[in-house]
């Protein structure tokens, strides 16, 4: 007999930080890959072209899944947390990894259009932090202003907070959370889609990976009551190559839901949740910075 499967159903979403509908290339993207009615698994693909309609969209799915009793992994390609030591320089009081969640959350505001304040939240937390247009940088040019530079205004140094996570430094491809605009802008994306995770989670018996489940291989115990794990994800992991008319986002869902759909299907998806032994990093992966699904340790 095949082993047990930690989850029914995989769910994986490439995000936008876009300040107008958009679809098609370098938008939002959704895979899920789920049982049918055959019992088959199969894939389907959503391009909604707002962030909104992206949230209506995944809690439709989510709870549609919640009520067959089907939990799902929940993939984002974004940071789910900042680099070590941003809570303290912002004096959040609480867990660092869930005051940052709140203080973003709180702090966002996105319109239905996908208007939103990010370019001002970035430059808030420069204040805050620092006092100065500094770490986060990148913005257009009516969205400039003495706190948030449109060019990055010099290096991070051993006394600032760190350019990249401890995760990031482990595979050195994504971009830094500090760079809010241009392409791979990774701080626009975390700004506007952390505060839809948290919504979501809200709704349903979840579990935010690695600070709710632990920075280690996940069992089916650790998941006795929980409808769904959300989790960040790096989908250019997986090397995705477009089959048919998929464009490159497109793939890369599609390549992320059959990845981790392969590993569980062999009972070895909950490996890849943590490190096998102890590792020094441990405690700010878990309380501050999070980690990428899939990363070696």
């Amino acid at each position: 007999m095949p082993p047990p499967r930690l989850f029914n159903a995989y769910v994986m979403v490439d995000w936008s930080a876009s300040s107008k509908p958009v679809t098609g290339a370098d938008s939002i993207w959704i895979g899920v890959l789920k049982r049918n009615v055959r019992f088959q698994m199969a894939f389907d693909s959503h391009n909604p072209a707002t962030r909104a309609d992206a949230e209506k969209l995944l809690t439709s799915i989510l709870d549609d899944l919640k009520r067959k009793n089907e939990r799902a992994l929940v993939g984002f390609d974004f940071p789910m947390n900042f680099p070590r030591g941003t809570a303290a320089a912002l004096k959040l009081a609480g867990d660092p990894w869930r005051a940052l969640i709140d203080f973003v959350a709180k702090e966002i505001k996105d319109k239905p259009t996908n208007e939103n304040n990010r370019f001002q939240v970035g430059a808030k937390m420069n204040r805050l932090m620092t006092g100065e247009a500094f770490p986060f940088w990148g913005a257009p040019a009516r969205d400039e202003q003495t706190m948030l530079s449109a060019k990055r205004v010099r290096e991070h140094g051993p006394k600032d907070l760190p350019e990249f996570r401890l995760t990031e430094e482990a595979i050195k491809g994504p971009s830094s959370i500090w760079k809010l605009y241009y392409q791979g802008s990774v701080g626009g994306q975390a700004l506007t889609g952390v505060p839809v995770v948290k919504r979501l989670m809200q709704s349903r018996a979840a579990k935010l990976w690695p600070f709710e489940t632990g920075w280690k291989p996940l069992t089916l115990a650790d998941l006795d009551g929980v409808d769904a794990v959300f989790a960040e994800i790096y989908p250019s992991l997986y090397g995705a190559k477009p089959q048919g008319k998929e464009i490159k986002d497109e793939a890369q869902v599609r390549a992320a839901c059959e990845r981790f759909n392969g590993l569980d299907e062999k009972g070895q998806l909950g490996a890849i949740f943590g490190p096998a032994k102890d590792d020094p990093r441990k405690d700010v992966v878990e309380r501050e910075e999070g980690w990428i699904l899939g990363v070696n340790a």
